[in-house]
């Protein structure tokens, strides 16, 4: 029995030290490009990406779909990550939490001079267009109530449902600000994903939306967008975010970076982002088109959007079979080193807490409240400690684990069978050779029950490391979320319920290994 412990033991550490060198080696010191989660970011953050592999050589490693303004600005700020695409009027509302400007420039120059002076942070020259927040309602309701202008709008609001977007229904430059302003009041607000709020529209359940003037979809649905007619939202110039001290180590960067400047309209940006929305292209594909039109690279081979209209779900996934390999490799390496860590932890501790019976319900019911804390929460407040990548999601991974573990060892241990230990007692064994010989054996099967119960949550769990950048099967999730592409959404769903379930079976083959005969 102690044999098999120390070579599970010994892979453990292993498997842990594989992953930990595997998510840390790299040959050269790569630019680190983030994203939000939403399709015009992941594009401009792949058009910066390759243009600084094209032009400077330097490798580059990609960071997308993280979740949201705070989430990327706290990545850059910390060092996580060395750019991303971000809006002039984002950097002074919701960063900056300062009133929104109607002046373009005075708005940059605002953000410029703050985010050098408070972090360091460079707002290069801006790109040439903006993706301003605007209102929008169907045609049909704008012709029939006269609607042209947000104020107009005020008048038939409360009897009017509206879909925001998760950010605008928070930001002081959304929601809460135009409430302020214009005094709106709607009969319901609704908070779900872009895609998702035009599809609520086309089906009459949401008749305002929060728009981007550059979101494709404005092309294809009909619907009209409201004069912003007191200036409430500032300019949202876009433009590369960059860290200073990354500049000061590479200076090529901003030189590459400046061939984009005032390159890119409003009109263009709406066509690439169709590309993304509706016809299912990858960002990878339309942005070396797009950098290939401004002459900034060569154009690479063809590759088919993967629309896939008439493709069987399972021609689906065996066309994006290696993606999925990869997520997958990834998903198991998080979850599998988050797993490794609690183990290390969780079961010592119960063993430990088996001669502390007093302490042991107080700490294992404080591990517990870790159980209670909203998984992205932690994912986002580990982003100051360790920025975004594996490192955060793998620490998140290893607290949620503990629980499990912890509970299920120390009740395996202090519940074993008492005539065994009475037994074993009167044989003149010390209590902690009782532990070892005798209650840790006979609580073999409740302990791996716990590290089974672990696996799966932790396998599950996973899926949200997208939101941080550190890959794995919620990358499709997340992207298909944003796309309101089912079969997207499955191809990471899908083998991820696989992999929990696979997880859970090999352990119980473990299982089997270290229950004693005529235990389990």
């Amino acid at each position: 029995m102690k044999g098999r412990a120390s070579i599970l033991l010994s892979l453990g550490v292993l498997a842990l030290g594989l992953v930990c060198a595997a998510a840390t080696a790299h040959a050269q010191d790569p630019i680190v490009v983030g994203s939000k989660n939403f399709e015009e970011s992941r594009l401009l953050a792949e058009m910066f990406a390759q243009l600084i592999e094209e032009r400077t050589g330097l490798p580059v490693e990609r960071r997308l779909n993280l979740a949201g303004t705070q989430v990327c600005f706290e990545a850059l700020r910390t060092g996580a990550i060395d750019l991303y695409p971000e809006y002039t009027g984002t950097g002074l509302a919701s960063i900056l939490g300062e009133a929104p400007s109607g002046d373009a420039a005075a708005t940059l120059a605002r953000v410029r001079r703050v985010f050098l002076e408070r972090w360091d942070l460079h707002w290069l020259a801006p790109l040439g267009f903006e993706n301003a927040y605007e209102l929008a309602v169907p045609r049909e309701l704008a012709h029939r109530e006269g609607l042209a202008t947000i104020s107009d709008l005020v008048r038939v609001a409360p009897h009017l449902d509206a879909a925001f977007g998760y950010e605008f229904a928070e930001r002081p430059d959304g929601l809460p600000g135009l409430r302020q302003t214009y005094g709106l009041s709607f009969a319901s607000v609704r908070r779900m994903q872009q895609a998702l709020k035009y599809r609520a529209a086309a089906a009459g359940e949401a008749q305002v939306l929060d728009v981007y003037t550059t979101d494709g979809r404005l092309l294809t649905y009909d619907l009209v967008v409201l004069d912003d007619d007191r200036s409430f939202f500032p300019p949202y110039a876009a433009a590369p975010l960059v860290r200073g001290a990354t500049l000061a180590r590479h200076p090529q960067v901003a030189a590459a970076l400046s061939l984009l400047a005032g390159a890119l309209d409003e009109e263009g940006m709406r066509r690439l982002n169709l590309r993304l929305q509706e016809a299912g292209e990858e960002p990878a594909a339309v942005a070396r088109d797009a950098l290939a039109e401004l002459g900034l690279v060569g154009r690479a081979t063809e590759i088919a959007p993967e629309t896939g209209k008439k493709e069987s779900f399972a021609g689906y996934l065996w066309g994006r079979r290696a993606r999925i390999g990869r997520h997958t490799l990834e998903h198991l390496a998080l979850s599998g080193a988050g797993l490794a860590l609690g183990a290390l932890l969780a079961i010592p501790l119960g063993l430990a807490l088996e001669r502390r019976r007093r302490l042991a319900e107080l700490v294992i019911r404080t591990v517990g409240v870790t159980q209670t804390v909203p998984s992205l929460a932690l994912l986002a407040f580990m982003i100051p400690l360790l920025g975004v990548g594996r490192a955060p999601a793998i620490a998140a991974l290893w607290i949620y684990s503990l629980f499990p573990m912890l509970r299920n060892t120390y009740t395996g241990v202090a519940n074993a069978d008492a005539r065994a230990v009475e037994s074993a007692t009167a044989l003149g064994m010390t209590p902690l050779q009782v532990l070892a010989k005798v209650r840790l054996p006979l609580a073999a099967p409740v302990i791996m029950a716990g590290v089974r119960t672990s696996a799966v949550l932790t396998v599950g769990t996973a899926t949200l490391a997208a939101f941080i950048g550190a890959g794995g099967l919620g990358d499709p999730i997340v992207t298909g979320l944003q796309l309101a592409d089912t079969r997207m959404i499955l191809s990471g769903a899908v083998p991820a319920a696989l992999l929990a379930i696979g997880v859970d079976l090999a352990l119980a083959g473990v299982e089997r290994l270290v229950a004693p005969r005529g235990v389990g």
